[in-house]
């Protein structure tokens, strides 16, 4: 019996509702400069109480000191074992579904930033999501005529855009461009395969 046919098995029908609360990248480490982590250091009343009227509990969602991006790791809290390959959705599937975008089968959505840089081109802000609005419709009309593709650029929240390409023979094999930090460029756009 697979996961999914055992969970519908025990799956109980409810009038209930339930908050799934997820603390999704709270996690932290101890360093020489942070000795503690942000939950050490925070001041926690609002958790507290909501911890004492609730049923709490933790997972691991792939296995121990397996980090899973955020498709897997979302899917994992749902029941989905996010080392079958059909749980290997990206976070651009993630936040295109989220807006209630078309994606079809074949389709390639990534999920981006729109970052600052400085006039030699290094990352000044990460997550500069004032402009992702505007920014997106100026773009659309740019991205109408690339080759052979349908192109779709969708703001999402604050900072994030989806970019969704619609063609023959998309491949999701490409490399992050972001850095995971400031004061440098970005990275460049490079083929896994």
């Amino acid at each position: 019996m697979n996961q999914q046919e055992l969970i519908s098995r025990l799956a109980q029908p409810s009038d209930r509702r339930v908050v799934l609360f997820v603390l999704d990248g709270v996690g932290d480490i101890r360093t020489e400069k942070q000795p503690k982590t942000a939950l050490e250091a925070a001041r926690l009343p609002n958790f507290d109480e909501l911890a004492r009227r609730s049923a709490l509990g933790r997972i691991v969602p792939v296995a121990q000191g397996v980090t899973p991006g955020s498709g897997p790791g979302h899917l994992a809290l749902f029941g989905y074992d996010p080392t079958h390959p059909e749980a290997d959705i990206g976070r651009g599937v993630l936040e295109a579904l989220g807006l209630d975008l078309d994606v079809r089968l074949g389709d390639l959505a990534i999920r981006g930033n729109f970052a600052t840089a400085d006039a030699d081109g290094r990352l000044t802000d990460r997550r500069a999501g004032a402009e992702c609005q505007r920014l997106c419709r100026q773009l659309q009309p740019a991205l109408a005529d690339v080759a052979d593709l349908e192109v779709v650029i969708e703001p999402g929240e604050e900072h994030r855009f989806v970019l969704i390409l619609r063609g023959s023979e998309l491949s999701p094999d490409i490399a992050d461009t972001d850095p995971q930090k400031t004061g440098v460029p970005p990275l460049a756009p490079a083929a896994l395969s």
